[in-house]
């Protein structure tokens, strides 16, 4: 077993082991936050900078912790197998980083499988990590933190989405940001988490074979769940320079396959803007694919081709409840809003609100 420094376990959202002093060495400042879900394990180690934090290191690793979920309730020995081993290499980093402060969450996966708590028990007993299982109303307002920065400050509202592999969480923000710094949960006017994502629905519809019958079947599905929010939110397309900004995997795919990348490129698909005619293209495109074309397209992958149209039946239900000439991409949400949550009350920047 690995040990931190000073041998003690890391939590959730507490003080991380201090480092060892060494000469000339300069002191840490490193924060990490790891986000386990339903398909993906991420890892994001940072520190603070004058405008928001400098990434030090990254992790990402699909396991499919939730594979079966979708018609079961439990979680697999094969996906609980993939999960610790990701879960010793995010150990590794954040001891090789020397990380003062970390937030490791678990989302729906853990959520749902009745042998959730016994999982996260094994996590932190074997690797001494300690797994929070967060709700999905602090999981929502923690993709917000992430990613309301990409907001276009001119928008009077924008709904912001995040399309997960077990659940979909979307919020309304209201209203403009007074200043960079401040809280934008405040802003949100409603929220909802929707019980599906990527995962779940290509498992309960298929996910290999995608006919436009089958896709239509998972977007009435997704449709469904959302009529409460979408009534509820209504008015939230009629206010000025309204948009949609969402966050995941799809909506990232859509953006490099729009720009027809040869290699996935955060750079440039982080924060790009899609009009809607160049959304419904590529989604056209994805759909009379077959599987070994998706497979193939080095925006997709073999893991998740698969998972890749269930994901753009969730984005089209969206759509459709919110129409919008503009959709904003972001490669960032739920890692990047505990890192922003720790640092600002930690008070790291200056000139911010919190001090």
């Amino acid at each position: 077993m690995i040990e931190p420094a000073n041998g003690s376990s890391w939590v959730a959202d507490r003080p991380a082991p201090a480092a060892r002093t060494e000469p000339r060495r300069r002191t840490s400042r490193s924060y990490a936050a790891l986000d386990l879900g339903t398909n993906n394990c991420r890892l994001l180690i940072a520190e603070p900078a004058h405008f928001g934090f400098r990434v030090v290191d990254a992790f990402s690793r699909i396991v499919r912790l939730g594979e079966g979920l979708g018609l079961g309730n439990r979680l697999s020995d094969d996906a609980i197998m993939r999960t610790l081993e990701a879960l010793r290499v995010c150990r590794e980093k954040m001891i090789a980083k020397d990380v003062i402060r970390a937030r490791l969450v678990a989302t729906e996966a853990c959520r749902l499988a009745q042998n959730g708590p016994a999982f996260i028990e094994r996590v932190r007993r074997d690797l001494d990590l300690e797994l929070e299982i967060v709700d999905r109303k602090t999981e929502a307002y923690l993709a917000v933190t992430g990613c309301a920065s990409l907001v276009d400050p001119k928008a009077q509202s924008v709904i912001i989405f995040d399309i997960g592999g077990g659940s979909t969480e979307i919020a309304w923000l209201d209203g403009q940001a007074p200043h960079a710094f401040a809280d934008p949960c405040k802003r949100i006017r409603a929220w909802d988490s929707l019980p599906v994502g990527v995962v779940t629905l290509a498992e309960r519809h298929g996910g290999i074979d995608v006919t436009p019958k089958t896709f239509e079947n998972m977007v009435e599905e997704v449709s469904d769940l959302l009529m409460n929010f979408a009534i509820g939110a209504a008015e939230a397309g009629r206010a000025r320079n309204f948009h949609l900004l969402g966050t995941s995997g799809t909506v990232t795919t859509v953006g490099g396959i729009h720009l027809g990348l040869a290699r996935y490129d955060r750079r440039r698909v982080d924060g790009m803007w899609m009009r809607n005619g160049e959304i419904s293209t590529v989604m056209e495109r994805l759909l009379h694919s077959d599987f070994r074309q998706r497979a193939e397209n080095p925006c997709i992958g073999k893991d998740r081709a698969d998972l890749v149209l269930a994901g753009c039946a969730i984005l089209e239900a969206i759509r459709r409840a919110f129409p919008s000439e503009r959709l904003r991409i972001a490669d960032r949400g739920l890692r990047e809003g505990i890192l922003m949550n720790m640092m600002r009350e930690d008070s790291v920047w200056r000139g911010g609100s919190q001090r």
